[in-house]
C-alpha cells in the first residue's frame, strides 16, 4: 500500500468524523426546536417568529450532511476496493453448501448488525434504490478511463453489497447491441437527486467540477458548473463539458439538476 493511498483513506476517514460531528450538532438544534414548538406551539402564529423557517433550514442542512456522508463513504469503499486483494468471493460463496452456507449467512447478518448506524442507513438506502435510475461506473478499477452510464437498479444484495443493474440503452458494438446487465459494488453507484424536490437538493457552485449526463445521451462526463439552477431561476445547470470543444471553444450546455452528481475522487476521463 503506497503512502498516497493511505493518505487518501485517512483524509476521508477524518472527513467522515467531521460530518458526523456536524450532524450531531444539527440534530441537537433540531431537538431544541422540537421542544420549543411542543411547549409553545402558539409562537409560530406570531408574524415575526421564524421558528418554522429555522427548522426547515436545519432539516435541509441535516439532509446535505447525510448526502455528503454517503458520498464520502462511497469514496472510501472505492479506495478500499482498489487496495484489497482481488478474488472470486462470489464463486466461493456459491460453493458453500448445507451448514456452511447457513453459518456464512448468519455471519453476514451479524456483520451487518455491527455496522455503524450511518453505514446501516447507507445499506438501507441502497436497498431502496430498486427500480430507480442511477449513475454507474461500468469499467474496472484498473481501466485506463472511467465510463459512467445511466442504469436502472434491478436488485441490491445486502449480503454481498452488490447492485444488479440494467443498461436500458441498446449497445452499438458488434456483440448484438442488446441491453446489458452488470453486477457492481456500492462504490460504483451514485444515486441521482430527487427531481420532485429541487429546493432540498444542495447546489454545486460556479466553477465546481461535476459528473453530468451529456444532453441526448445516457453517458456521464466531467463538466464544470457555469451557472446554477437557483441563479438561472430554472431546474437546469449551465455546464461546460471537458473535451467538448467546438470551433476552438467549449459550448455551454443545459442539464437538468437531477442528472448532475458529485465528481468521484480520482475520476479518469
Amino acid at each position: 500500500m503506497s503512502s498516497p493511498d493511505i493518505s487518501g483513506i485517512l483524509d476521508n476517514c477524518r472527513e467522515l468524523d467531521r460530518l458526523r460531528k456536524e450532524q450531531e450538532d444539527v440534530l441537537l438544534e433540531i431537538n431544541k426546536m422540537h421542544k420549543k414548538l411542543l411547549a409553545t406551539p402558539e409562537v409560530v402564529e406570531k408574524p415575526a417568529d421564524a421558528s418554522l423557517s429555522k427548522l426547515k433550514n436545519l432539516y435541509i442542512q441535516a439532509k446535505e450532511l447525510s448526502e455528503s456522508e454517503v458520498s464520502t463513504s462511497n469514496m472510501l469503499l472505492g479506495q478500499l476496493d482498489a487496495l484489497l486483494p482481488s478474488g472470486p468471493p462470489g464463486q466461493q460463496r456459491r460453493k458453500l453448501e448445507g451448514n456452511d452456507q447457513k453459518r456464512k449467512r448468519m455471519k453476514t447478518d451479524s456483520d451487518i448488525s455491527r455496522l455503524s448506524p450511518s453505514m446501516r442507513s447507507h445499506v438501507e438506502a441502497c436497498t431502496g434504490l430498486k427500480g430507480e435510475q442511477v449513475a454507474a461506473r461500468v469499467t474496472a478499477e484498473n481501466a485506463e478511463k472511467d465510463e459512467w452510464f445511466v442504469v436502472k437498479v434491478m436488485h441490491f444484495d445486502r449480503e454481498t453489497k452488490e447492485f444488479e443493474v440494467l443498461d436500458e440503452e441498446p449497445g452499438d458494438d458488434e456483440e448484438g447491441g442488446g441491453q446489458r446487465k452488470y453486477k457492481l459494488p456500492m462504490s460504483c453507484i451514485i444515486p441521482f437527486p430527487k427531481r420532485n424536490d429541487p429546493a432540498s437538493v444542495p447546489e454545486f457552485l460556479f466553477g465546481k467540477h461535476v459528473l453530468a449526463v451529456y444532453p441526448g445521451t445516457t453517458a456521464l462526463y466531467k463538466a464544470t458548473v457555469i451557472s446554477t439552477p437557483r441563479k438561472r431561476k430554472s431546474d437546469e445547470y449551465l455546464l461546460e463539458f471537458d473535451d467538448d470543444e467546438e470551433d476552438g471553444a467549449l459550448p455551454q450546455r443545459t442539464v437538468p439538476f437531477h442528472k448532475v452528481v458529485a465528481l468521484p475522487e480520482g475520476h479518469r476521463q
